[in-house]
């Protein structure tokens, strides 16, 4: 994919917190900007998924997480996590991403993240709340993809 596929992302900058012996970004990171990245997502399409554990019972569980590493990322580089909603089922989210460094298309890292939307009480899996897919397709909609 290219930059240009993604409507969303969000800029880091490469932390010396973050890197290891070899002066590269450590491997465990690529997820906790996957991670924030979606957070950033949530905040964009205005859904508060902290409320929904609150006022539907439920929550969403992570299933699935890959990361393909294609080139390092170093110390005080400024990136970018591109991210999108690509699949949206009954119950479950798929969420793509890309690592490119601010404004170049080098491609630097990719992935794929995947939730279930979960009953807390039954621990069962629950329907995507409707509001939130229609928040979704204000900024992935012509990407997304539907069972």
């Amino acid at each position: 994919m290219a930059r240009s596929d993604f409507a969303f992302s969000h800029p880091f900058r490469v932390r010396y917190a973050e890197i290891d012996g070899q002066g590269v970004a450590f491997n465990a990171h690529y997820l906790t900007w996957f991670d924030t990245a979606i957070t950033e997502y949530m905040r964009r399409i205005g859904w508060d998924y902290v409320n929904q554990v609150k006022t539907a019972g439920t929550d969403f569980h992570t299933v699935r997480s890959v990361v393909d590493y294609k080139a390092p990322i170093r110390f005080d580089e400024d990136i970018e996590v591109h991210v999108r909603v690509a699949r949206i089922g009954r119950s479950s989210m798929s969420f793509l991403f890309e690592i490119h460094p601010l404004g170049r298309e080098e491609l630097r890292a990719s992935g794929e993240i995947v939730w279930v939307n979960t009953d807390q009480a039954s621990r069962k899996s629950a329907p995507v709340p409707a509001e939130m897919i229609r928040r979704v397709e204000t900024v992935d909609g012509a990407r997304l993809q539907r069972p």
